[in-house]
């Protein structure tokens, strides 16, 4: 990649994972199903109105609005609201490439291989670590800990769902994706939380803003302008940052600790999903006997 182009890669990663942080800050001032509501409402419209249609069959977006929108942010922010940590949910939610992958040897009929198996339970192991220190007095409620994982599960369920849509453009379709999800979030809001008390605020108002404009509208931009100029395995990797930077943010602007268990915690995750996602290198004999550069593909992420 161009060395502006690993500029715009690691900024995207910063600002994805200091989204985590952005989302704390707003549940301050919204419910959380309002919040998400409110985030693709802004991501949704205006742009909707430029988009276009989003080239694939309607039943399609409907699947991926209900997982990745509905599903994967509702628990998201619902876990948040309930006591878990901006940094953490960063971390345990980058579970959804093992959900990924099991998910789609059931609904692809992808064959899942030793080494994705491997990479599987190292990841699940810095889960299992994670959650035995909140278990064992780590200050988070232990039903927060599930919502994250049930994000994540719906998060696996939308890669497959997108997956299968193969949307042309992946921007395009995330407009539609977003306003499709706007619309029970808004109906979830209103019959589970009632009718709001919204304290208007300059900081609610700037967190909004920043997850539907900024994080949604322009970071999806820049992953897919990204990924029409290099192969998914060249971009992906990059995503493995997000937690980084998650957590590095979180215990600046929040003071979150990052004591040594989650650290470690967060080593296995990011190399078990790193390591699943990966092909093993293939030496290829070239015509004159030398051998060839080795391919690895990262599984992409939505």
């Amino acid at each position: 990649m161009r060395t502006r182009h690993v500029l715009l890669a690691l900024g995207l990663a910063a600002v994805w994972g200091f989204n985590f942080v952005v989302m704390e800050v707003g549940l301050r001032y919204f419910p959380p199903l309002l919040y998400v509501a409110l985030r693709f409402t802004l991501a949704a419209f205006p742009a909707l109105l430029f988009a276009g249609g989003p080239g694939v069959p309607w039943r399609r977006v409907l699947v991926a609005g209900a997982t990745l929108g509905v599903t994967q942010y509702g628990l998201l922010l619902l876990g948040m609201r309930a006591g878990m940590p901006a940094g953490l949910t960063s971390l345990v939610v980058q579970v959804q490439a093992v959900f990924t992958a099991i998910l789609a040897t059931v609904f692809l009929r992808e064959r899942i291989t030793g080494r994705q198996v491997t990479g599987m339970a190292v990841a699940f192991a810095g889960l299992a670590l994670v959650a035995l220190d909140l278990g064992a007095g780590g200050g988070v409620p232990v039903g927060a800990f599930l919502l994250v994982i049930g994000a994540a599960l719906g998060w696996g369920a939308g890669n497959v769902a997108v997956r299968k849509a193969a949307p042309p453009d992946p921007f395009r379709f995330m407009i539609w994706l977003s306003a499709v999800a706007a619309v029970p979030m808004t109906a979830l809001s209103l019959l589970v939380e009632g009718v709001p008390r919204v304290e208007l605020s300059v900081e609610g108002g700037l967190s909004v803003l920043y997850v539907a404009l900024i994080s949604t509208v322009g970071g999806f931009g820049v992953w897919g302008f990204l990924l029409k100029r290099y192969d998914a395995s060249v971009v992906a990797p990059y995503s493995l940052l997000v937690p980084v930077f998650g957590m590095s943010s979180a215990a600046l602007a929040t003071g979150e600790s990052l004591s040594a268990t989650k650290l470690i915690a967060a080593a296995l995750i990011l190399s078990g999903v790193l390591y699943a996602g990966t092909r093993p290198r293939r030496r290829t004999a070239s015509p004159g006997g030398r051998p060839g550069e080795a391919v690895a593909a990262v599984a992409e992420k939505p």
